[in-house]
């Protein structure tokens, strides 16, 4: 399964291509270059974090499908989760973000 760890491991020493995806993945993943199974993730990850409601047993059999293993999915689940969860806790407390990153993660969004 290819990994989207092994892709930056493998940009490694070659900081312009890395920098260069990391930045393509950040303005829009569903432009980037990506493997079947990090883009497989990402539309779980928005899908998760955007329309949690109709989420099924199938949204989970689609990343198996893609290889992931039970323990991968487990940890993405909680990784977002836990990302959202102090997303809107700083939100439902009015904190601000701080220099650059105002810049960088607009309210808006």
């Amino acid at each position: 399964m290819h990994d989207l760890r092994v892709e930056i491991e493998e940009a490694n020493g070659r900081s312009e291509e890395a920098n260069a995806f990391v930045e393509a993945v950040r303005r829009d993943w569903r432009q980037a270059s990506l493997s079947a199974a990090d883009r497989g993730l990402c539309e779980f990850a928005a899908k998760l974090t955007r329309k949690q409601a109709p989420m099924t047993e199938g949204d989970l059999q689609g990343l198996g499908e893609l290889g992931l293993s039970d323990r991968a999915i487990l940890d993405a689940v909680h990784v977002i989760s836990l990302f959202n969860y102090m997303t809107r806790v700083a939100d439902g407390l009015g904190v601000q973000l701080d220099g650059f990153l105002r810049d960088e993660f607009p309210r808006d969004r």
